[in-house]
């Protein structure tokens, strides 16, 4: 067994105060909401996920391999991902990373070896994304480029693993999918399997709810690079939280659920609460964790106590 062997099966985890009242104190009873607990993958996120299937799919198709370098494009946790297995495979591993991602994402990074190219943080992840394909296609001998945001072989990770294991870990009983989207592998591709188990699930995306905010690893769709796989008229509708909203829940979760998460798991945790004031009783809803909150550590949103933390300050639109 290595690590690749430790990719996926993650617990399902119930929230059961989160759930039981909104941050007013509405009753929220009838419904439940459970959340993947993707931190529990080897390296930390559900990016870890995607990468094993890409650099997989890499060497089965010839495309990576000895001599090659493993680079892409990543907000943080997917490179992390590509350089915890390419320790383990033996590939180096060169991350195009926006300067401005947290200290922690890059101290992980170097401590798996990984060489580091910092971009422009203005630009965000499609900067670091428009610098590192031109570089692959600047030198195709000496490197494999996954292209996360372009492979196929991200969202069908989820389509073989995430999507499967939501409908058995809730006894095929869920009835609502929502969860943010970065390279939208993990909405895509879970939402396609639980459709095809059940076309009345209703999949729900979740984006910021403004092109300037602080939902690292989340992209405002309508205003970045969008991804070659993700199909606009797939969800059922769209939500949108904001950046302080996000920041509250992550908060609440650690105090309340004793759940240590990401600013991402926080948005996903808040939409689907306030989804949850929306949808019959008996409802399941089930969203992501996406990675642990001690790759935020030295942001300083964990000081922040406002008042009505985790406010219900998110929208929805229908699609």
């Amino acid at each position: 067994m290595n690590v690749l062997d430790l990719v996926g099966n993650t617990p399902l985890l119930e929230l059961k105060k989160i759930s039981s009242t909104t941050a007013q104190g509405e009753s929220m009873a009838g419904v439940s909401i459970y959340a993947k607990g993707e931190f529990c993958n080897p390296s930390g996120s559900v990016k870890d996920r995607a990468a094993k299937a890409m650099l997989l799919d890499g060497i089965e198709t010839g495309k990576l391999k000895p001599g090659k370098t493993i680079l892409d494009a990543s907000s943080g946790n997917t490179g992390i991902a590509y350089a915890m297995l390419g320790a383990a495979l033996g590939y180096p591993v060169v991350i195009y990373l926006p300067s401005n991602a947290s200290r922690e994402r890059k101290t992980i990074l170097k401590c798996y070896h990984a060489h580091i190219v910092e971009t422009d943080p203005m630009e965000s992840s499609d900067g670091a994304f428009l610098a590192a394909r031109a570089e692959a296609e600047a030198h195709p001998d000496k490197y494999f480029f996954p292209n996360q945001y372009n492979n196929d072989a991200n969202w069908k990770a989820h389509f073989n693993s995430t999507g499967i294991e939501i409908w058995e870990q809730t006894g095929h009983k869920v009835t609502h999918f929502i969860t943010g989207m970065g390279t939208s592998g993990t909405f895509m591709g879970t939402s396609r399997r639980l459709k095809e188990y059940n076309p009345n699930i209703q999949v729900i995306a979740v984006q910021p709810d403004s092109p300037f905010h602080g939902i690292e690893g989340t992209k405002h769709m309508g205003t970045t690079i969008q991804p070659g796989f993700y199909d606009e008229r797939f969800p059922d509708r769209i939500v949108e939280v904001s950046t302080e909203g996000a920041y509250a829940m992550a908060r609440r979760l650690a105090r309340e659920e004793g759940i240590f998460a990401g600013i991402s798991s926080g948005a996903n945790v808040l939409a689907a609460l306030n989804l949850a004031k929306t949808v019959p009783a008996g409802s399941l809803i089930v969203t992501i964790i996406c990675d642990s909150g001690s790759r935020y550590l030295s942001d300083p949103f964990w000081d922040e106590h406002p008042t009505g933390d985790a406010a219900d300050n998110s929208t929805g639109r229908n699609r």
